[in-house]
């Protein structure tokens, strides 16, 4: 199909939030939160006839933020100049404060940007994107701090049976009982899947050292935010003095590319983490990959599965997606086309154009915000 010079110079016409608040299937917790549902921000993005998707996982108060001042930045520019508008929108949020949920609600509208011009462009978002990788391998995430083990370990072992090789659950809340956690998460599991921890900054460094050490005899292999991401030094300190083979992870909460940038600086990682949803959208993924390159560090993408299920492909230094419980959840509840793991891995819609992802409105109007 030829493009021409009307579909690319398009300009935006419309871009809408709504907030959603969907309660979890149970009370949830990690190492330092406790929480019973998940708030939904969904964007679209209107140009040409066609319409784009886009969503983050935040406070309702996004979509003030995006109806408002976003809208306002990016209506009237070309629709295919993702970009500029992502430029204009952050120059929007100067003074209203651009990091922190002002990356959020970029993030959403980024989004759907990205999903709009690829529909404008008849082609699947990882077509357009390019892709470095055909699939998109997942670990399982949950076994939160409030599960029973019981809960724990039907969860991870059903995880098991789809054919995902790598498994999360949550430690930290009260670390007496960590041990005996995870050992009843590798009798599930068994001894080939790679088992994974994340204490979501639940310790200190000297108390993580010797979680760590405790834990390497369930053959624990990733160390997810032992302590704070704000306590660089600390990372650094755990990241020297875990056992040989236990990746420490953190970056999730990053908001901007300096954020990425201090914690490689720091050597705080061997993995860096990032979420679509969270660091400014795919615009801002793509960016953290071209950190990652240049630092030689891979990048494990947070949750969001369906966004992530379809833009990973793109990224050169990604190694794997959390499959995160609750918005695995969610997704299936309320998108057609949500991404549904194969054989232990994520695969991106090359079938349609854009993400091939439609919002069940009527479904969702119960949980508007």
């Amino acid at each position: 199909m030829t493009t021409t010079r009307a579909t690319t110079d398009v300009p935006i016409s419309e871009v809408s939030a709504h907030a959603y608040t969907i309660p979890t299937d149970e009370p949830e917790s990690d190492g330092t939160l406790k929480w019973d549902s998940t708030t939904l921000v969904i964007v679209t993005a209107h140009a040409g006839g066609q319409t784009g998707l886009g969503w983050t996982y935040g406070h309702s108060a996004l979509r003030h933020v995006i109806n408002s001042d976003l809208a306002r930045a990016v209506i009237g520019l070309p629709a295919t100049d993702v970009p500029r508008a992502w430029a204009a929108m952050a120059t929007a949020l100067r003074n209203s404060g651009r990091p922190g949920m002002g990356s959020m609600a970029i993030a959403a509208v980024d989004v759907a940007l990205w999903d709009l011009k690829a529909k404008l462009l008849s082609l699947p978002l990882a077509t357009l994107l390019g892709r470095f990788h055909q699939s998109v391998p997942i670990y399982g995430s949950g076994g939160f701090t409030s599960y029973s083990d019981s809960r724990l370990r039907t969860q991870l072992a059903d995880w098991v049976q789809q054919g995902i090789t790598m498994v999360k659950m949550k430690i930290g809340r009260e670390p007496a009982q960590d041990p005996s956690r995870v050992a009843a998460a590798r009798k599930a599991i068994g001894p080939d899947v790679r088992l994974f921890v994340d204490a979501n900054g639940a310790y200190r460094p000297a108390e993580a050292i010797a979680v760590a050490h405790e834990l390497a005899d369930f053959d624990v292999s990733w160390f997810e935010e032992p302590v704070s991401s704000e306590d660089l030094e600390g990372l650094r300190t755990v990241r020297e003095q875990v056992p040989a083979g236990m990746a420490i992870a953190a970056g999730e909460y990053g908001d901007d590319l300096s954020y990425f940038q201090r914690m490689l600086d720091a050597h705080a990682v061997d993995v860096l983490q990032a979420d679509v949803t969270r660091c400014g959208g795919i615009s801002g993924l793509l960016r953290v990959d071209a950190l990652c390159r240049a630092r030689s560090r891979p990048l494990s993408l947070h949750c969001s599965p369906t966004i992530h299920g379809n833009v990973a492909v793109a990224l050169e230094t990604m190694v794997h997606v959390e499959y995160f419980h609750d918005h695995v959840r969610m997704e299936d509840m309320l998108f057609d086309g949500a991404a549904l793991a194969r054989g232990g891995a994520l695969w991106p819609n090359v079938d349609v154009p854009g993400m091939g992802v439609e919002f069940r409105w009527s479904d969702a109007e119960r949980y508007a915000a």
